[in-house]
């Protein structure tokens, strides 16, 4: 309640309409409200009464936005330019076999289960997903800026032809000197470049599938796969000095005496630091669960058990997979949701004679996206800590992300998925494995 503390008022202000009392201002970003009470000096009757904004206290909603942001529009930009950041994080990861741990985790199960199978590979699994993550990347930055910015698409990419800020400029100078800091391109950082160009290019050319690869050269077959590559690029970085060798030139001011030690680029410390022990034991652990799952008899009877899906075709048991996995995935991590259902997945799909690809890799991708809450994946948790996005805004959100996913990859595995893996067919080394399990 407002109270004047004036002691005597005119007259005429019994009669005001105190209904101006709801009429809301805004005041240097602060609300008002108009006090209708007016003043008046005894001594001169004919002073003109007055109107004083009473500036009121803003709630905790408005203090916390004038304090971060200058506006509701700057607002809703930090939010959509923050998840958009994680989704592309998690779709870009889908790319390539060695993205995400959940596609590390499928491959060597998928390799163990089957060894007799020579499906899968980095160039294979990557003519697959690309096309899934460039269209995801499309549609989902639509989906985001109808959620947070609304339909003013024009509006928005007509940003760029705008005359910049003070602020803006301060902030592109400021990226440009933190550029500027980092300096040349140093020794290390051109042999490590060096050597990510060259196990791309031996990934892509072991085994292209259209033409014979550098894998033909060899007589036996199933020595060299893709970890070949990796593990001797790696163990190469052990090898190879940190520092430019001179070969026995000094430049001058250099002691001239030779060094009788040289640090590689990669010491065993820094691997021990580094090194993703957890996808390591998780991948065994996967191993320990498949076999124990054979030896025991458990593979056999959920595949018995799950002969009522036969009625289905096989576009709607993966597509039920699919939806499982990513509610489960929400709230379970990726690599132990994928550790879980490989097994039963791969019984289900040898009980029903369907090519255990068609529903493994759309399973796999799906359990990637895991963007609906901060505990799905770390880039989640990481946006997360900046404070610029709210649980209901995530669900929102990942929510619409998940749906476009689920769509892509259930009409990429029906389409040219079809054709890349051969999956309208049984294939015999799906059967070999049916039959060694069963005896």
């Amino acid at each position: 309640m407002l109270i004047s503390p004036l002691p005597s008022l005119c007259s005429s202000t019994s009669t005001t309409d105190f209904t101006s009392l709801m009429q809301n201002k805004n005041l240097n970003g602060a609300p008002t409200i108009t006090n209708p009470v007016k003043t008046a000096n005894h001594q001169d009757k004919q002073h003109p009464s007055q109107e004083k904004p009473l500036v009121l206290a803003s709630g905790p909603r408005n203090r916390e936005l004038n304090r971060k942001y200058k506006s509701h529009h700057d607002q809703m930009i930090c939010k959509c330019l923050s998840l958009s950041i994680s989704y592309a994080a998690t779709i870009g990861g889908l790319t390539t076999i060695i993205g995400t741990s959940t596609s590390l985790i499928f491959l060597e199960h998928f390799n163990n289960q089957y060894p007799a199978a020579e499906v899968v590979n980095f160039g294979t699994w990557f003519l697959f997903s690309f096309p899934i993550s460039l269209i995801m990347l499309v549609v989902s930055w639509f989906w985001m800026h109808w959620l947070f910015l609304g339909c003013n698409f024009k509006e928005t990419c007509s940003l760029s032809k705008k005359s910049k800020t003070k602020r803006e400029e301060l902030s592109e100078k400021r990226i440009r000197e933190e550029y500027e800091k980092l300096g040349a391109i140093s020794y290390p950082e051109m042999v490590t470049g060096f050597f990510f160009i060259l196990m791309t290019v031996l990934w892509f050319t072991r085994e292209p599938g259209f033409v014979p690869g550098w894998d033909s050269f060899f007589e036996k077959k199933g020595y060299r796969t893709d970890a070949t590559v990796s593990i001797f690029l790696g163990f190469l970085l052990f090898l190879i000095p940190a520092k430019k060798p001179c070969f026995g030139k000094k430049k001058d001011g250099e002691d001239r005496e030779p060094s009788l030690r040289m640090e590689p680029i990669i010491t065993w410390k820094d691997f021990q630091k580094t090194m993703p022990w957890e996808i390591v034991i998780l991948v065994g652990g996967g191993y320990a669960l498949a076999s124990g799952s054979k030896s025991s008899g458990l593979s056999t009877w959920i595949g018995h058990q799950m002969l009522s899906l036969s009625s289905l075709p096989p576009w709607a048991v993966t597509l039920l997979a699919c939806i499982l996995v990513s509610i489960v995935t929400e709230f379970v991590s990726n690599p132990a949701t994928i550790t879980i259902f490989l097994p039963i997945l791969c019984s289900l799909s040898e009980t029903l004679h369907i090519n255990p690809l068609y529903t493994l890799i759309p399973v796999t991708m799906c359990i990637s996206f895991a963007v609906m809450l901060p505990v799905g994946n770390p880039p989640n948790a990481i946006v997360f800590s900046y404070g610029h996005c709210q649980i209901k805004d995530m669900v929102k959100a990942g929510l619409g992300v998940n749906v476009i996913g689920l769509v892509i990859v259930t009409v990429a595995i029906n389409t040219w998925g079809i054709s890349l893996f051969d999956l309208d067919t049984f294939p015999a080394w799906a059967m070999a494995s049916n039959i060694t399990d069963r005896t």
